[in-house]
């Protein structure tokens, strides 16, 4: 177990009082032993300052007593008048380390260690506050946009219902090509209104996973059935690869939550025509799922922020592409606390993304 620094300080004082007093006290103990051997060695006359001296100490140990103990006690003194100093610069730093300032915390030499642990807490919680205030903003932004966004199918709505209820002999083919854009801008209105809800429940929402016996095939095999419609729609298809069915320990909808929300990303952002391809693969420990599809190639800052809160690759808020930006940092809070691990890459051909979940329970 390890010891605090505050008791390593508190020994270190300890042992800095008894060295200082036990080399105080051999000083003393050399000096009577002196005394008394100068006494003895000399023929001195009584009225001789020094054989004055040296008697004094040789005769009177009570004396060479008490004047131990005066010297113990100022040695003492200036070691605890060190350790309160010790304590009032600890106290000051810990005014600089809740500030928002970039001042680094400077202590005295024996707290070494203690500066520097309390500057890379300094340091961690700057770049923390920074992240949150990035977040916030970033937050702030997609709800302005999103809320001018959800004015454009809500007035296509209006105005295509308004000719609706108003020509009342209109064409039926007509009426069936309004109803049906109507309906497209209400479809498009539940998803803009289901971000906003998104970015309203993430920060206040905690995941608790509830863990299962889970088949890895049938729940990818079910993702992509769900995603036919919109697959059809941009004459896409995803291809699954994978030799036999594999059983891992999770939460089934947390997990299908991740898988859902990669291939979707893929889906979004992938070009042309070409299949949108999931390997499946397994070793002792871990299962191994690699998400592909051919896309622009993502810069190195891009790949560093794609798992943040509230970050989106098309930073339009027209794009028919961007949306709340939780989609994959859900994900990777949901992948983390499975024990798995998510990261992505991306090259003039394609972009993937490599989710390791461990088959058992940890």
């Amino acid at each position: 177990m390890k010891r605090k620094y505050g008791n390593k300080l508190v020994w270190k004082l300890i042992s800095k009082v008894i060295f200082q007093a036990t080399l105080y006290t051999v000083c003393l103990i050399i000096l009577y032993f002196i005394g008394n051997f100068v006494c003895r060695l000399f023929t001195w006359q009584p009225s001789d300052f020094f054989y004055r001296v040296f008697k004094a100490i040789e005769d009177n140990v009570l004396f060479l007593f008490f004047t131990w103990l005066i010297g113990f006690i100022v040695i003492c003194v200036l070691n605890l008048s060190k350790f309160l100093s010790y304590i009032d610069a600890i106290v000051d730093a810990s005014q600089v380390l809740v500030s928002d300032s970039d001042d680094l915390i400077k202590l005295p030499e024996d707290l070494a260690s203690v500066e520097t642990r309390m500057n890379q807490v300094k340091k961690e919680s700057l770049h923390n506050l920074k992240l949150a205030r990035e977040n916030e903003q970033r937050k702030n932004d997609l709800i302005v946009y999103l809320a001018h966004d959800i004015k454009t199918p809500l007035t296509s709505m209006v105005g295509y219902l308004s000719l609706l209820d108003e020509i009342d002999d209109m064409p039926k083919s007509k009426r069936k090509k309004y109803v049906s854009i109507a309906l497209d801008k209400a479809y498009k209105l539940e998803d803009l209104i289901n971000e906003l809800f998104d970015i309203t429940r993430f920060n206040s929402e905690t995941i608790i996973l509830k863990n299962e016996e889970v088949n890895l095939r049938l729940m990818l095999e079910q993702i992509i059935d769900d995603f036919y419609p919109t697959l059809n729609d941009l004459n896409k298809k995803i291809e699954l690869f994978m030799e036999d069915d594999i059983m891992l320990y999770g939460d089934s909808d947390k997990l299908a939550r991740v898988f859902n929300n990669i291939i979707k990303n893929a889906i979004n952002y992938s070009i042309g025509e070409y299949p949108i391809k999931i390997d499946v693969s397994k070793n002792e420990e871990n299962v191994n799922i690699i998400i592909s599809n051919r896309g622009h190639k993502m810069s190195d800052i891009e790949l560093q922020k794609i798992f943040e809160k509230f970050y989106r690759l098309d930073s339009s808020r027209t794009s028919k592409t961007g949306g709340s930006g939780l989609g994959l940092a859900i994900a990777k809070e949901i992948v983390e606390l499975h024990g798995g691990t998510i990261k992505a890459t991306s090259d003039l051909e394609y972009t993937s993304f490599y989710v390791s979940l461990p088959l058992r329970k940890s």
